[in-house]
C-alpha cells in the first residue's frame, strides 16, 4: 500500500528552522531524502495510524514519553469541576484568528493561547475557532493545545473539524491517525465523521478505502443518511463500477432509508449501464409503491438505456407509457425519441416530432438537429439533410464537430467524396477542430472509393503529427488494409500496438482484444496492469471476454482476480463468464465463493448467473445446494419461473435422477408455469 514502511520509533528527524517568519519548518529524514512539510518545530509527537504501517500524524508533536507522562498525570492536573465563567463574548474571534495566523511554530501558538489556559473560553468557542482556521497544520496544533494544555474534555466536534481540514488538504494518513486517536480517547465517531471520510476518500478515487469506512460505520451501528449513500452511488456510477453502485443501493434499503426521486433515477441509469433492463424497469413499479412518482428524468433515463442497447421497440413502449400517464416531455426525451424513430425506419414520425417541439414549448438544440440529420442520412433523404444543415447556418444555429461528422458521413454515403473532404476544410475555417471520428470517416470514405493511398497517407500524417490515435481510427485503418488485401500492413499495425507510443495502453488493449489478437492483448494488459495503468473497468471486461471466447479459462480467472485486486466489482456478464471458467476448470469451490461473495455485496445477477450456479452445483453432484438454491429462486418474484424449472429439471435428468426431474415438470404443470 505504501512505498516505504518505517518503524515509528526508528525515524531520526532533524527540524530545520525556516528563514521566513511567516513560513513553517520543514523536517528532514536524513537517510530517506524525503521532505515532510510541517509547520511547527518545538516538539515532536507521533500519532499512530493503525492501518498497515505506523505513520506520522505530524513530526512536530510531543515525544511519546512526554505524551504518556502528560496523559497519565492529567487526572491529577485537571482541576475539580467548578462553575467556569466563559469569556466568549469578550474575545474578538476575528482578531484571535488573525493572531493565530501570524504564528510560525507550535511554541508561538501555545504562548498566544496561554492566557486562556484556564478554559475561560467554552469548547463551543474553540470548535468555532478551529472551523475558521484555514491552515490544517495550525488546526492540528490548536487541537493539541485544547486537549493537552488547556485540558478540555475531548470533543467529537473538535475532531470532526480537524479531520475535515486535513481531508481538504488530502492528508489521508493524518485522517486515519485522527480517527484512531478519537477512539483512544473514548470518543465515538458520529455520522458526520464517517460521512466526511467516505465522501473525501471516494471523491479522490480511493473507493476501497471509502467502502472500508462505510463498513466501519455499519459495524459501529452509526446510521448513514440518504445523501451519503447517494454520493457513493454517484461515485460508483462515474467510475463505471455499476455492481458496486447496486451493492450500495441494497445497503441503503437494508438500513431502512427510503430512496428519494434522485436516488431512484440514478439507479435506473446504473441498472441500465449494467444491462439489467428488467431491474431498471421494475424500479418504476417500486417507486410508485413507495409513493415516489417517476418524473420526466426517470422515463428519459429508461429510454436512453434501451436506445444505447438497441432495444428500440421497448423504448417506444416506454414512450407510450409516458404519454399515457401524461408525464411532460423535455428536450432529452424528444432527442432520444427522434433517434428511436430513425432506428425503426420511421423517418416521418421523427420529422413530425422535431418540427412539433416548439409547439410544446421545447426549443430544439444542436443535439436535436444533429439527430434529425443522422435520421435523414440513414433514410437516404440526402436533400432534406443538406437543406437542414444549411438552414442551421442561415439561422446561426450552433454547429459542432458532431454536425460536421454527420454531414461528412452523409456525403460519403451519397458518393460525393470531394464534398465530404471539403467539409473538413470548412469546419476548420469556422474554428471547429476535426476529431478522430472525422478522420476515421474520411479514411473509410476514401477506402470505399478505392483511394487507399490517400487514406494511408492521411493516417501516417496523423500519426506523425502527434495527434492521439483512438481505437476507432486505428480499427478503421486496419479494416481498410484488410479490405484491400494488404493483410501484412494490417498485421504490422496490430503488432505496433504491442509497444504503443502514441496511444494509451488501455486503448491498445481494447483494439487488440477487439481484433482477437490474444497474445498481443495479453502482453500489453499484463504490462499495463503491473504499471498500474489499467483504470477503466471495461478493459478488464474486454480481456475476460477475449479469454472466454478463446477457452483460456485460467486467464479468465487471472484477470478477474486482477479486477478484484484493483477494487472493481464485476458486472453480471463478467460473473457469468468467470463462473463458466471455474466450471470448465472444475474449481467448484471458487465458483461458489465468488457467487456468495458477490451476492453478499448486494450485486444483482441476471437469471443466467443463477442458472449457471445451479448447473455447477449439479455438475459437482451437490444436489442439496441445488435444492436449496432452487427453493430460494422459486420465491424470487424477479426470476423467470419457466426457465428456472426447465434448468433444474435438466440438471436432474443429466444426473440420471429421473424421478426428481419428473417431479419438477409435474410441479410446473400444477402451477401453470409450463404454459406461461
Amino acid at each position: 500500500m505504501y512505498g516505504f514502511a518505517l518503524s515509528a520509533t526508528s525515524m531520526a528527524v532533524d527540524l530545520l528552522p525556516s528563514s521566513s517568519p511567516s513560513s513553517f519548518f520543514s523536517p528532514r529524514i536524513s537517510y530517506m531524502k524525503t521532505n515532510i512539510f510541517s509547520p511547527f518545530s518545538k516538539t515532536q509527537k507521533r500519532r499512530a495510524c493503525f492501518i498497515l504501517v505506523s505513520v506520522y500524524k505530524d513530526v512536530w508533536r510531543r515525544h511519546p514519553d512526554e505524551t504518556t507522562s502528560l496523559l497519565s498525570s492529567s487526572p491529577q492536573r485537571r482541576p475539580r469541576k467548578q462553575r467556569v465563567v466563559h469569556l466568549d463574548h469578550s474575545v474578538d474571534m476575528d482578531e484571535l484568528i488573525a493572531s493565530i495566523g501570524r504564528t510560525s511554530n507550535e511554541q508561538e501558538l501555545f504562548s498566544l493561547m496561554s492566557i486562556y489556559k484556564g478554559r475561560q473560553l467554552s469548547i463551543r468557542f474553540m470548535v468555532s475557532l478551529l472551523s475558521r482556521e484555514p491552515d490544517w497544520r495550525r488546526s492540528l496544533a490548536l487541537l493539541d493545545w485544547i486537549n493537552e494544555e488547556a485540558l478540555y474534555s475531548p470533543s467529537v466536534f473538535a475532531y470532526n473539524v480537524v479531520i475535515r481540514n486535513v481531508l481538504r488538504a488530502k492528508q489521508w494518513e493524518l485522517a486515519h491517525g485522527l480517527f484512531d486517536e478519537m477512539r483512544q480517547k473514548a470518543l465515538a465517531p458520529d455520522r458526520y465523521t464517517y460521512s466526511m471520510l467516505i465522501t473525501y476518500f471516494g471523491k479522490e478515487g480511493m473507493f476501497d478505502s471509502a467502502l472500508s469506512w462505510l463498513q466501519k460505520m455499519e459495524q459501529d451501528r452509526v446510521s448513514g443518511d440518504l445523501v451519503l449513500y447517494s454520493n457513493l452511488i454517484e461515485l460508483s456510477r462515474k467510475l463505471c463500477d455499476y455492481s458496486k453502485a447496486i451493492s450500495i443501493f441494497s445497503r441503503l434499503k437494508r438500513s431502512g432509508i427510503v430512496p428519494d426521486l434522485v436516488a431512484y433515477n440514478s439507479m435506473i441509469n446504473v441498472f441500465g449501464k449494467a444491462k439489467l433492463f428488467r431491474e431498471a424497469r421494475l424500479l418504476l413499479q417500486e417507486m410508485r409503491a413507495g409513493g415516489v412518482m417517476p418524473d420526466t428524468v426517470s422515463y428519459s433515463t429508461l429510454l436512453s438505456m434501451y436506445v444505447e442497447n438497441g432495444k428500440y421497440v421497448k423504448a417506444l413502449s416506454v414512450f407510450s407509457e409516458m404519454n399515457d400517464v401524461r408525464c411532460p416531455l423535455d428536450i432529452t426525451t424528444c432527442n432520444v425519441m427522434i433517434d428511436v424513430y430513425g432506428q425503426l425506419d420511421m423517418a416521418k414520425e421523427a420529422d413530425r416530432l422535431f418540427w412539433s417541439m416548439r409547439k410544446m414549448g421545447i426549443e430544439p438544440n444542436v443535439v436535436s438537429y444533429n439527430t434529425l440529420l443522422r435520421v435523414y442520412g440513414e433514410a437516404e433523404l440526402f436533400g432534406e439533410a443538406i437543406h437542414l444543415f444549411r438552414l442551421m447556418q442561415r439561422k446561426d444555429i450552433e454547429q459542432n464537430v458532431v454536425t460536421y461528422n454527420t454531414m461528412i458521413k452523409i456525403y460519403g454515403k451519397s458518393l460525393e467524396h470531394e464534398k465530404a473532404t471539403n467539409l473538413v476544410q470548412e469546419m476548420q475555417n469556422r474554428g471547429i477542430e476535426p476529431n478522430a471520428i472525422t478522420y476515421s470517416t474520411i479514411i473509410s470514405i476514401w477506402d470505399k472509393a478505392g483511394k487507399l493511398d490517400r487514406a494511408a497517407m492521411l493516417f501516417q500524417k496523423l500519426r506523425s503529427s502527434g495527434i492521439e490515435i483512438d481505437q476507432v481510427l486505428y480499427q478503421t485503418m486496419i479494416v481498410a488494409y484488410e479490405r484491400a488485401g494488404l493483410v501484412g500492413h494490417a498485421k504490422r499495425l496490430l503488432h505496433e500496438l504491442k509497444r504503443p507510443d502514441n496511444i494509451p495502453r488501455e486503448t491498445a488493449i481494447t483494439i487488440l482484444a477487439g481484433a482477437g489478437r490474444i497474445e498481443e492483448a495479453t502482453w500489453v494488459f499484463r504490462q499495463a496492469f503491473d504499471a498500474g495503468e489499467v483504470k477503466d473497468i471495461n478493459v478488464f471486461g474486454r480481456m475476460i471476454d477475449l479469454f472466454s471466447r478463446n477457452r483460456k479459462h485460467t486467464n479468465v480467472i487471472e484477470v478477474f482476480d486482477n479486477m478484484r485486486e484493483a477494487g472493481y466489482f464485476p458486472d453480471s456478464n463478467v460473473i457469468a463468464l468467470v463462473l463458466n471458467a471455474c466450471g470448465k476448470l472444475r474449481e467448484f469451490e471458487k465458483a461458489d465463493a465468488i457467487y456468495r461473495e458477490m451476492e453478499e455485496e448486494g450485486c444483482v445477477f441476471s437469471d443466467e448467473v443463477h442458472f449457471q450456479m445451479l448447473s455447477l452445483y449439479g455438475s459437482r453432484g451437490n444436489f442439496q445446494m441445488v435444492d436449496s438454491l432452487f427453493e430460494r429462486l422459486e420465491n424470487d418474484p424477479n426470476i423467470n419461473k419457466k426457465e428456472l424449472h426447465l434448468v433444474v429439471a435438466s440438471i436432474y435428468e443429466r444426473a440420471n435422477r429421473l424421478n426428481d426431474a419428473s417431479q419438477i415438470m409435474n410441479k410446473m404443470r400444477e402451477r401453470g408455469v409450463l404454459n406461461s
